[in-house]
């Protein structure tokens, strides 16, 4: 059986409550990275990190100005069926293949960088990869 981890949920709806009431609309592009408050999430699912439950996110897709497809980030270089490492902002990491979500442009709240064409190009040959 697995452990179950103590995570603050209660603490997450109320962040949530506040982004979910926020007004603006951000408007990003494919290939930038945000930091973004995916928040606390069930099981193994990626969590976010600080008081507004951030971690950075690739943009893959823009479906239109209030939603879009994100990949999360962490900090770990690797390179398997799951992971593609990228360099970014003078950082290593990599985009966790497996845990692609369509999200709220509310949920952005600062731009790191856009990612270069060539590693942006590999991200999405992994993620074809991945659904075949």
């Amino acid at each position: 059986m697995q452990k179950v981890h103590n995570k603050d949920f209660d603490s997450w709806n109320k962040v949530k409550k506040e982004i979910h009431n926020k007004e603006s609309t951000i408007f990003c592009n494919k290939r930038e990275i945000w930091w973004s408050s995916i928040g606390i999430n069930i099981g193994s699912e990626e969590d976010g990190k600080n008081e507004l439950f951030e971690r950075p996110v690739l943009v893959l897709n823009v479906f239109n100005p209030n939603m879009l497809r994100v990949a999360p980030l962490t900090s770990q270089p690797r390179d398997d069926s799951h992971h593609v490492s990228i360099n970014y902002s003078n950082r290593t990491g990599s985009v966790i293949l497996s845990q692609i979500k369509t999200i709220s442009t509310k949920r952005l709240s600062r731009k790191l960088c856009r990612l270069d064409t060539k590693q942006f190009n590999k991200v999405v040959d992994a993620v074809m990869q991945s659904l075949r």
